[in-house]
């Protein structure tokens, strides 16, 4: 979890370079930054994924059964979020301007999910660790 918390910094740090070189004319953006940004994503994607299969498998190993806590729907929003955020990154275009727009309010409320999944983690962790 704490990559992919990581992660998302990063790319709210190379996405935010991007936005802000976007109405610089004077100083365009570097070739490699968007590159950087895109890789991240996938990187950030695939992390969390990765994370569902693990938090999946390790919770029916240990409970049984899945749903004992609000976890599950905040990381399912997470997952959706993070694969709607990627999708809407692809579609940006000039041709596409909302792509743009839903792109970036995806990753804020990512941020928000993110943060909850910490938070709920927390507690879905302390219940594996012996007493």
């Amino acid at each position: 979890m704490g990559l992919a918390v990581i992660g998302y910094l990063l790319l709210a740090l190379t996405g935010g370079w991007m936005w802000v070189k976007r109405f610089t004319a004077q100083h365009p953006r570097p070739g490699w930054l968007r590159v950087l940004h895109l890789t991240l994503g996938f990187i950030l994607a695939s992390l969390v994924l990765l994370l569902l299969g693990i938090g999946i498998v390790g919770t029916l190993g240990h409970f049984g059964r899945l749903g004992h806590s609000i976890h599950l729907p905040v990381g399912l929003a997470v997952v959706g979020l993070t694969l709607l955020s990627a999708w809407s990154a692809v579609q940006i275009s000039p041709a596409k301007p909302w792509a743009r727009t839903l792109h970036l309010t995806m990753n804020l409320c990512l941020g928000v999910a993110l943060t909850l999944a910490g938070l709920t983690g927390w507690d879905v962790v302390q219940k594996y660790l012996p007493r």
